[in-house]
């Protein structure tokens, strides 16, 4: 009889992990990971994922417990310290430069090293074969390796983050929500290059919240809540609405099937809006307690044309209207002139990237969550700081912010829990259209209902919500129309019922055949103008 396997030994063991803050953040994590797993690590914003990732990574000393690397402890000091063991980290929040080019960027670290480094000086002909291998991995072979990274979508940088951490050395790989600004195209890419990894035998630690993306490519999962484990067990076993409960310890509600909000009074009119190449003659209207959808591939002019609606580029033609509930039409030839203008005409935004354009990080929730209307809460150009308070208190609460207290500073807090103190400023300020830039990126199951819960009840009191979203389930679950951007053009537009993933994919790309009909229709500036 041929001898059974034996399971291999642990690559990385975690025994009785802790971290204390101000807060006990992880009470006694014991899990271990092994050569050619793939451990799904998931729950609620404020759970303890990044920073248990984080201690892994080397980023984060553990107040209390032991890490064993091949069975020998292992207690980096630093993220180098990390790497050069093999344990690397691609984080959610990008560590790019965004002055440096694309191949020193891929290089960051590794030019001292490898023979990048030549007589004292860089060695660009290496640097860019250097580069161009790791994009290859990515199958990226198509980016300007001299283009600096800050000139990039988000995108198109979480790729490249991504592509700097596949190395042959690597042994274990932490991988923090890395498809949340990627397309289906290219998340399965990304999960082509964590299966030949897998074969080499990296073991990796997948962070996400996007629980179809754990069912697809995990072995095994990792459930923690409020900073202690209460599942690790084999993915499979577990049914989605399980792991959901788990996560918040409640039953979250996933309808997918809601009908069609009815439409109410037209709020905003776009009229062949455009910016060179970048967003072609856009037409498309809204209307009052409706959501109107936007997907395409990064690059495809998705934020672009939410950014000149709102005034943050000028748009060089086209014209926007808004339709308020009394009084005459308001038109802005050539878009709105200034953010400060469309704010004023009752047009918020949500931005794409909170951390950078939406949160002022080192200032307190109270002010973040006010910021959009400071007059609100003054009287004769004073600030009522107990009325200030009392209203934050009540976004809190309504939000389920997890915070020590509304005076903390918004940088402390978890990704989903910062994008809930960007939803309480337009609550705080209500508007009559609201853009929302991939609303939900970074944000667990439990968080989304609670955003999807602040969005339903804005539609209820007459808002007109536009929102770009690279998930495609999460753009056919709360939209009533989707519209498709390809190459900066409005491709596209579907009715709820009308729409599948794969009609609105094949939109989505330049080559793709037209849809078929009763699939949605192509949006000639005159069709849509005048949507149904």
């Amino acid at each position: 009889m041929s001898a059974v396997a034996q399971p291999a030994a642990p690559v990385l063991q975690l025994e009785g992990v802790g971290k204390d803050y101000v807060t006990q953040v992880l009470d006694r994590i014991t899990l271990s990971l092994r050569p050619g797993e793939v451990l799904a690590l998931t729950g609620e914003n404020g759970a303890g994922k990044s920073t248990l990732s984080k201690i892994m990574a080397g980023l984060v000393e553990p107040t209390r417990g032991t890490l064993l690397l091949d069975g020998q402890p292992f207690a980096p000091r630093s993220r180098r310290e990390a790497e050069d063991h093999g344990v690397r980290m691609v984080m959610q929040e990008l560590s790019l430069v965004a002055t440096l080019t694309v191949a020193e960027n891929l290089a960051l670290g590794s030019i001292p090293h490898g023979g990048l480094w030549r007589a004292g000086r860089i060695d660009r002909s290496a640097l860019r074969q250097f580069a161009q291998q790791q994009l290859a991995r990515m199958g990226l072979q198509d980016i300007d390796l001299d283009t600096p990274v800050g000139r990039l979508g988000i995108g198109t940088q979480q790729l490249i983050e991504i592509a700097r951490n596949l190395r042959d050395s690597t042994r274990v790989l932490l991988l923090d929500e890395p498809t949340a600004m990627l397309t289906p195209r290219e998340t399965q890419e990304l999960f082509t290059q964590i299966r030949r990894l897998k074969a080499q035998g990296v073991a990796m630690v997948y962070v996400s919240h996007r629980l179809e993306e754990l069912r697809a490519i995990t072995d095994t999962m990792a459930i923690l809540r409020d900073g202690q484990l209460v599942d690790w067990c084999p993915t499979a076993s577990l049914s989605e609405a399980e792991v959901i409960e788990r996560m918040v310890g409640r039953p979250v509600d996933q309808d997918e099937n809601q009908p069609t909000r009815p439409a109410g009074a037209r709020r905003l009119s776009v009229q062949g809006l455009g910016r060179g190449d970048v967003v072609r003659d856009v037409s498309l209207e809204l209307h009052a307690g409706q959501i109107f959808g936007i997907a395409g591939l990064v690059g495809s002019g998705r934020t672009e044309l939410l950014r000149l609606i709102f005034g943050a580029d000028r748009a060089d033609r086209g014209r926007v209207e808004l339709y308020p509930d009394t009084g005459a039409p308001v038109v802005a030839e050539g878009g709105w002139r200034s953010p400060a203008a469309a704010l004023a005409h009752g047009v918020g935004l949500v931005t794409e990237d909170r951390k950078a354009q939406g949160l002022l990080l080192p200032l307190p929730i109270r002010i973040n969550a006010t910021l959009s209307d400071t007059r609100a809460v003054a009287r004769a150009g004073v600030l009522q700081t107990a009325q200030e308070r009392a209203r934050v208190a009540d976004f809190v609460q309504r939000l389920r912010v997890r915070c020590q207290s509304q005076e903390q500073p918004v940088g402390q807090l978890s990704g989903g829990n910062q994008q809930k103190v960007v939803f309480a400023r337009w609550m705080h300020r209500p508007c009559q259209v609201l853009l929302l830039d991939e609303p939900t990126r970074g944000v667990d199951v439990g968080a989304r209902a609670d955003i999807y819960a602040v969005m339903e009840q804005m539609c209820a009191q007459g808002c007109a919500l536009l929102v770009v979203s690279s998930d495609l389930r999460e753009l056919m679950a709360i939209s009533d129309r989707i519209g498709v951007m390809c190459n900066g053009e409005l491709a596209s537009v579907f009715e709820r019922g009308q729409w599948t993933e794969q009609s609105l994919l094949a939109a989505a790309f330049p080559d793709a055949a037209e849809p078929s009909e009763g699939h949605g229709q192509a949006a000639s500036p005159t069709e849509s103008r005048e949507l149904p």
